[in-house]
């Protein structure tokens, strides 16, 4: 079961954050995995930032593995997805059919949030980016082959060709 709580005001398609979901947990072969998605405003995550990780800084996404209930929990922060999605895009709007589906992210929002919801899920299945950099590359190549295989692609695109599937990394930490 996939869980998302809007704990803002900002609409968002929460059946296309289910869809990512959904796709990636089946294909990770954690179909039946419980997960909860937050979505939270800057103060939110700066105090769990904070508390859990020591940073007293605003981040887009914390991950909170628990094993107990399922996947765990993914935060994800609304304002700083739109900070990135700026940052590594205009607001360039892609043609849409009137069905929305992974294959017509309508902006470069949608973008930003599909890439740090399949982070974060990342690190729920175990890879860290902050151990070492091979971990690093790995996990990165993870991401891009997920949104290369769903076809959701921005301006943080380096390749449209599909990128191997590396090894699964044993379950991993708190991590963001």
């Amino acid at each position: 079961m996939i869980e998302i709580n809007n704990l803002t005001t900002n609409p968002v398609d929460e059946e296309f954050l289910k869809k990512i979901a959904k796709e990636i947990l089946e294909s990770e072969d954690k179909k039946a995995s419980e997960l909860s998605i937050a979505l939270v405003g800057q103060g939110r995550i700066r105090e769990l930032n904070k508390r859990y990780r020591g940073r007293n800084s605003v981040t887009d996404v914390l991950a909170f593995p628990d094993r107990e209930i399922g996947l765990g929990e993914i935060v994800i922060c609304l304002r700083e997805i739109k900070k990135n999605a700026k940052r590594y895009g205009a607001v360039e709007e892609t043609k849409v059919s009137s069905s929305p589906s992974l294959n017509s992210v309508r902006s470069v929002f949608e973008k930003e949030l599909a890439r740090v919801l399949i982070h974060g899920i990342l690190h729920l299945l175990g890879y860290d980016h902050e151990k070492s950099e091979l971990d690093t590359e790995k996990m990165r190549e993870k991401e891009e082959y997920y949104l290369t295989s769903l076809k959701i692609r921005g301006r943080r695109d380096k390749s449209l060709l599909p990128l191997r599937l590396p090894d699964r990394l044993p379950d991993g930490k708190f991590s963001n």
